[in-house]
């Protein structure tokens, strides 16, 4: 079964920090670009950051940038979203998802993504 798992989520206060792992079984990641996005309730479903195949190209939303570090470990099948200055409007569930053409663009739409995860909660609150 081709499946991604996120894991990594949970409460932490506003300045903590968390690192979210999705890793993909039934398939290799390592021809696919990878992409993180949220979803908070009430409210469209957004890109927050990408990365290429390679993991030579990286985007990030305008809101995420300095503070979120996007990787990858293909021999682990694994990508991973590295969260710091944790903030209450980074509350979300946070989904991975894979891009068989590879593209990562700076803008992510998520029709462009093909494979997706169940999500993870990720709760900003003091």
């Amino acid at each position: 079964q081709l499946q991604l798992v996120e894991s990594g989520g949970g409460l932490v206060q506003p300045g903590g920090s968390l690192r979210l792992s999705c890793a993909a079984s039934g398939f290799t990641l390592d021809y696919y670009a990878m992409g993180w996005f949220r979803q908070a309730p009430g409210k469209e479903r957004e890109g927050v950051s990408c990365i290429s195949s390679s993991g030579g190209r990286t985007n990030y939303a305008d809101s995420v940038k300095g503070r979120f570090t996007i990787s990858r470990d293909n021999a682990k099948n694994t990508v991973y979203l590295q969260m710091n200055s944790l903030v209450p409007e980074d509350t979300a569930v946070y989904y991975c998802a894979a891009d068989t053409l590879d593209y990562c663009q700076a803008i992510m739409r998520p029709y462009e993504y093909d494979r997706w995860g169940q999500g993870t909660q990720v709760t900003v609150s003091s």
